[in-house]
């Protein structure tokens, strides 16, 4: 059985921002932007070559819904401690500074970020293993 790709798409208010964080902060990339598909406007960030990205949009006329509550996480797994504290300086170079996480398990082996639209992101120190 193959393995899909994934794309985690959620609506912004403020994309400009969001590519603030996504890319000049944690350093990924910009895929792909649209404007004006059937109203929405949106932006693909993540890696070239990795199994998943991130899709933002923007529905024209539309406020995007609130934020569900700060236990809701995307959790990126950096056990190269040079590659998490580069993205740790990259997020403090873009204006970005880690939040107390609700979960103190976060703080013990990372650091939460929050997004300009208040949705958390958390940097792991460790590997994560099925």
């Amino acid at each position: 059985m193959t393995f899909p790709k994934l794309r985690v798409a959620r609506p912004s208010d403020d994309l400009p921002r969001l590519l603030r964080f996504y890319v000049d902060g944690l350093g990924l990339t910009l895929l792909y932007r649209f404007e004006d598909h059937q109203g929405f406007d949106g932006v693909i960030i993540g890696g070239a070559q990795a199994p998943w990205h991130l899709e933002f949009t923007s529905h024209r006329g539309t406020p995007a819904p609130p934020v569900p509550g700060p236990d809701n996480l995307l959790v990126l797994y950096l056990p190269e401690p040079e590659d998490f504290e580069a993205r740790v300086a990259r997020l403090r170079g873009a204006g970005f500074e880690p939040v107390p996480s609700f979960n103190p398990y976060w703080d013990q082996h990372g650091l939460t970020f929050e997004d300009p639209d208040g949705w958390r992101v958390v940097l792991c120190r460790k590997s994560w293993d099925a």
